[in-house]
């Protein structure tokens, strides 16, 4: 089984197009460099996930989500000040910024700022957002431990990182930002 690693081994990892997998604020999560075509083609096999659905991207603050907001109407993100940091996932409008297979068959994005500790520094040391979706097969409840996530993907991750899950009993709500419609609560 893989030994777990620090943030500065995983952020290597993320650099290389790796997937690396990580405790969040409810389940162990896959994340990977949102602009990297391999790292997410191999998220997207090592999860048996359809590709039109798309990922979240995490960030530590609002400002690492600047390139996704930079043309969303300044109404729009009193929202997710107000929601930001926390289990608020919010889908906006793409402009263009992000990838086909993290946007996957949507015109939006879904964007979330971590209160994750360790998330928020992983976010921090690789210098912007990561993708985060769940550490599970398509279907699969999702991993709640490292070990969990070693028996499901061994060699598939480049690395586990050290740290425990946030005190979230559920993933985050999922909310449409011009429509304001709870796609998943």
């Amino acid at each position: 089984m893989k030994s777990a690693v620090e943030v500065k081994e995983a952020v290597r990892a993320l650099k290389e197009g790796g997937v690396i997998a990580c405790p969040t604020e409810a389940v162990w999560g896959l994340s990977c460099d949102p602009d990297n075509d391999e790292a997410l083609a191999h998220l997207m096999r090592m999860k048996e996930r359809d590709p039109a659905k798309g990922v979240i991207l995490v960030a530590a603050n609002i400002q690492q989500f600047q390139p996704w907001l930079n043309q969303l109407p300044v109404a729009l993100h009193a929202p997710l000040a107000a929601s930001w940091p926390g289990p608020n996932t919010w889908l906006v409008p793409d402009n263009g910024r992000s990838h086909g297979l993290v946007r996957g068959a949507h015109q939006s994005v879904a964007l979330r700022v971590t209160d994750h500790p360790l998330m928020k520094a992983l976010c921090e040391a690789f210098g912007g957002p990561l993708v985060s979706t769940s550490a599970n097969r398509a279907g699969d409840p999702p991993a709640m431990s490292a070990d969990e996530v070693a028996t499901i993907f061994g060699e598939e991750v480049a690395a586990i990182v050290a740290g425990e899950l946030g005190g979230n009993a559920k993933p985050s709500t999922i909310r449409d930002l011009v429509s304001g419609k709870v796609m998943r609560s």
